[in-house]
């Protein structure tokens, strides 16, 4: 016989209106949690109880561990993996040695122990019967000298009425001792993780959180072993109390310390850079306080911890400032430039080195940049090509000092700077072919620019270069002035620049914001010799900025805070000190304003032969050197090398007059082209020039 429950109506409204309860009932529960939650009163309570469970909780473990190494060989072990993870064998060794002392040891007490054992019924019956004959002696002494035979017992009485009061003693302190052990244990305890500080940062009173203003070692392995890191969690309690055998001595560096940190097998230093956050915090500082670098030592991390506040403070003025009578050097000397982390002057050498500095709006390139050009300023053997694409007067000062100075961020005035980039590929150009008639190898040296003008250095200045990489206007031959194709004016001007450049004393400098692959494409920004960073957006953008390499190493322009970090730059490249194995350096840049750039500026105008500043190059009519080549050329099959030459310089004598056999290679070079040979002659031939004329009406079509 089966029986079927079937809900009826009311059965069903039963439920709905429980549930409806439930639900209520929960969601005033949860208002409830969260009021509590909110009041400060209840969050103090709250700190207050997980503080003093962690210091009890802490503490145990604490006791429990020290028992634990004096019962055991742990302690050996422990400092053995600590030499190991330090790769100090010699104390590897010694410990070991040690460790087996006390292995042999322990075993010889167990075994005393065990004869102890065997030994101890008789030990005891002949110390019993010894205490008793000595004890009757006594008596029996006593009872000779007194002359009453009872007093021969009358010491083992003693003896048991001692027992007796020490019993009753023994009683009444036994359960109020009882009552009060487990409480004069957990004092002990408590008091034991609160002096080894093993309450959690946020548990502590406001008042009372000041653990971690001075870095020691106990700190940072703490800090190292909160990071939420099992592997080293585990590596630094084995370690217990010797965890600071992971790190270096704590050395004052500038405003801050700085430790190196040997991480236990099973640990990347890259999982240690994702958690430079969490490391802060633990160390009671701010990201910004903390930065963290790979070292040349294997499985280490270099940590350099800023004094609470000391990043906020400014730094003092420019030397430049100070120095009335500042000089420069272009090949020899330093720009002061500002300060590293440590507080030690760095300066830059701009010696053949093209500059590339880059970041957010408004946080300090211009004058980052601007401050390298006032103290070059100072040699008078430099000139200065300038293009200002912001326009709103920050390289004003320049008036009278620069050679040509552009000042504005329209399209005619990226125009003008294209022009003035492309100028410089010209006299780079013309100076490589004279070095070739001169038969120099190494290059301009600097007694060939002290006495020859025509190799004097140049330094071309564009910054907001961005602005000339975005724009899409064309020049009337078609090509557009920005973009990142082989057609773009601008850049391969810059290209041409970064690939040869430097060997004639031509140099361009360049700053831009916020990079991406469009406004700064990468042929270009790999080819400067020193890169630097203010505050970015994204890590991505840091590796654009800085190269994928010192990224990986350390170098972090994207942890800057905006608006807080002006003028404090990630830098990377030749050109400036780096420590060994360091792959960048971060440098808080000395302030010029433009009230004190224009004061430099008059002060180096003082210095030099008067300028009289363009603001626009004179635009010579374009030269189409492929056409003309192919004019030359005809319809012949080939033409030798020095016929083709010596046809461009009877066709346009102020342009050809310096070209020779390798400048004509690099210009069919350009479409994928080259010379040849024929009969042991270099020629020039006609399917060559066709091809490249190909090559170029391609990529003017793919470009509109």
């Amino acid at each position: 016989m089966s029986v079927t429950l079937i809900k009826t109506p009311d059965d069903t409204q039963d439920a709905k209106v429980s549930s409806t309860r439930t639900q209520r009932r929960r969601a005033r529960y949860l208002r409830i949690t969260k009021a509590a939650l909110a009041d400060e009163r209840v969050r103090t309570i709250g700190r207050l109880a997980v503080r003093h469970a962690s210091y009890i909780a802490g503490g145990t473990k604490v006791t429990a561990r020290r028992v634990w190494d004096s019962r055991s060989s742990s302690r050996y072990e422990r400092m053995i993996r600590a030499a190991e993870a330090a790769g100090l064998m010699d104390e590897v060794k010694e410990w070991e040695a040690r460790a087996q002392a006390y292995r042999a040891a322990r075993h010889r007490r167990r075994l005393d122990m065990l004869q102890l054992m065997i030994q101890a019924p008789k030990a005891i019956g002949l110390a019993t019967a010894g205490g008793a004959g000595v004890l009757l002696m006594l008596g029996i002494l006593l009872a000779w000298g007194s002359g009453e035979v009872r007093d021969v017992l009358t010491p083992i009485e003693t003896v048991i009425d001692l027992v007796r009061l020490v019993a009753l003693i023994g009683g009444i302190v036994w359960d109020p001792f009882l009552l009060a052990a487990p409480w004069i244990t957990l004092a002990t305890v408590w008091a034991l993780g609160r002096h080894q500080h093993t309450a959690p940062q946020w548990a502590l009173p406001a008042s009372a959180r000041t653990f971690g203003d001075t870095i020691t070692p106990s700190i940072v392995v703490v800090a190292f072993r909160d990071l939420g890191i099992s592997a080293l969690r585990k590596a630094i309690d084995g370690m217990g109390d010797i965890g600071a055998a992971m790190l270096s001595p704590i050395k004052i560096a500038g405003c801050g310390v700085e430790v190196d940190v040997t991480l236990p097998s099973g640990v990347s230093t890259e999982e240690i850079q994702t958690k430079r956050r969490k490391l802060a915090e633990n160390l009671n500082r701010h990201e910004h306080e903390v930065f963290i670098t790979i070292p040349p030592a294997p499985r280490t991390v270099r940590l350099w911890i800023a004094d609470s506040g000391a990043l906020d403070e400014p730094i003092g003025p420019s030397p430049l400032m100070a120095d009335e009578d500042v000089t420069a050097d272009y090949y020899t000397g330093s720009a002061p430039w500002g300060q590293n982390l440590r507080g030690d002057a760095v300066g830059v050498s701009v010696f053949q080195r093209h500059i590339l500095l880059t970041g957010l709006s408004n946080q300090g390139k211009t004058a980052s940049l601007r401050a390298l050009a006032l103290w070059l300023a100072f040699d008078p053997t430099v000139d200065f090509y300038i293009a200002d694409l912001k326009g709103v007067g920050d390289w004003r000062g320049f008036l009278g000092l620069a050679q040509v100075l552009i000042q504005g961020p329209t399209d005619d005035h990226v125009a003008q700077a294209v022009d003035m980039v492309e100028w410089g590929v010209d006299e780079m150009q013309k100076r490589i072919a004279l070095l070739e008639e001169s038969g120099a190898t190494d290059g301009v040296t600097r007694e060939m620019a002290r006495t020859d003008p025509r190799f004097r250095p140049i330094v071309l200045i564009v910054d907001e270069a961005q602005v000339a990489y975005g724009c899409g206007a064309k020049s009337l031959d078609g090509r557009p002035y920005g973009g990142a194709k082989a057609t773009s004016r601008y850049f391969m001007a810059v290209k041409k620049i970064h690939d040869q450049g430097r060997v004639v004393n031509v140099t361009i400098w360049e700053g831009t914001q916020d990079p991406t692959d469009e406004n700064l494409p990468k042929r270009s920004r790999e080819g400067n010799h020193i890169r630097g960073s203010l505050v970015l957006g994204t890590e991505s953008q840091a590796k654009m900025a800085l190269g994928e390499a010192p990224v990986d190493a350390g170098a972090a322009p994207h942890k800057l805070r905006r608006g807080k970090d002006r003028g404090t730059l990630v830098v990377a490249g030749e050109g400036i000190p780096l420590e060994a194995g360091q792959a960048s350096v971060t440098v808080r840049t000395h302030f010029i304003s433009g009230e004190d750039a224009a004061v430099l500026t008059d002060r180096a105008k003082a210095r030099r032969e008067s300028v009289a500043t363009v603001h626009k190059l004179e635009v010579v009519q374009p030269v189409d050197h492929l056409a003309d080549l192919a004019a030359v050329v005809g319809r012949e099959k080939r033409v030798r090398t020095t016929e083709v030459l010596h046809r461009l310089k009877a066709r346009n004598h102020a342009v050809y007059e310096h070209w020779t056999g390798a400048r004509l290679k690099a210009l069919l070079a350009e479409y994928g082209e080259d010379t040849g040979t024929y009969d042991g002659y270099p020629v020039v031939r006609l399917e060559s020039v066709e091809r490249a004329l190909e090559q170029r009406a391609e990529e003017l079509a793919e470009a509109q």
